[in-house]
């Protein structure tokens, strides 16, 4: 199986599919290809919360606005899974999900993620990687097997700290646990507003009322607890305490963006 994750909309993961299967039959599996445009980030985020449902595969993910230049390609083992990409920081959020899901699951099995350089020749187009180059490689490395990946030619170890390291900003709760600031990380496509406040925070409190800024809403375990056009706050199913509205969008009533700082006070 190869997944497949991009900002690139349409028609371009066509190509990518194309190119994959003039030389393999891989299952081939659409994440998306509406991640928010050169985001490496909010990619790395989304990325995160999903592809550690897959089983086995390897997973291409192309959220590139260096492409061309002398970044480097790069593949990630953790596992049974392998992961393709730019070397800006979009993969190792997920790698690292996908090694905790392992620990899990091993009960401690430490060091399971390894990187690798992938080098290739110089590709058809300066602006096309996804085509000409991670496209190629997930072929090659499906076809080789994720867990042989160092007989290929292209194919070279490299420490962690030769790679791009992408982590998300941490937010503070004070002493006195009334009060969180942090950062909006996504909106989804619902409106409803991501932050890095960890749910914890939330624990115990529905019913509650905060302040976000200038905006009043209750603490709620589902949308339908508040009336319908009602902002909410609740934890998501990433485990981060989101600004939501009822029927509505988060961003209207909470005026807020992606990287904005958000204080929740109670």
């Amino acid at each position: 199986m190869i997944t497949l994750s991009s900002d690139f909309g349409s028609p371009y993961p066509a190509a990518m599919k194309g190119v994959i299967l003039q030389t393999t039959d891989a299952r081939l599996i659409d994440v998306t290809h509406e991640l928010p445009r050169q985001d490496v980030r909010a990619a790395a985020f989304w990325c995160r919360e999903t592809i550690p449902y897959f089983p086995s595969a390897v997973h291409v993910i192309v959220v590139d606005p260096g492409v061309g230049t002398d970044r480097d390609a790069i593949m990630i083992r953790v596992g049974d899974h392998a992961l393709i990409g730019p070397d800006n920081g979009v993969l190792r959020p997920v790698a690292r999900q996908l090694s905790e899901q392992l620990q899990d699951e091993t009960m401690g099995l430490k060091n399971n993620i390894e990187y690798f350089r992938y080098e290739y020749t110089e590709p058809q187009s300066a602006t096309f990687h996804g085509r000409d180059v991670f496209a190629p490689a997930a072929a090659a490395i499906h076809d080789c097997g994720i867990a042989s990946v160092e007989t290929l030619d292209a194919v070279t170890s490299v420490p962690a700290t030769a790679t791009v390291q992408c982590k998300f900003p941490s937010a503070t709760i004070d002493t006195d646990d009334t009060s969180a600031t942090g950062e909006v990380l996504v909106i989804d496509d619902f409106g409803n507003i991501i932050t890095n406040i960890p749910g914890s925070f939330l624990a115990d409190r529905a019913g509650e009322m905060a302040t976000v800024g200038t905006t009043t809403a209750e603490v709620t375990s589902t949308f339908a607890d508040v009336d319908t056009g009602d902002p909410l706050l609740t934890v998501g199913s990433h485990g981060f305490v989101e600004c939501d509205v009822n029927h509505g969008r988060g961003t209207e009533i909470f005026e807020l963006e992606v990287k904005d700082t958000v204080q929740i006070r109670f």
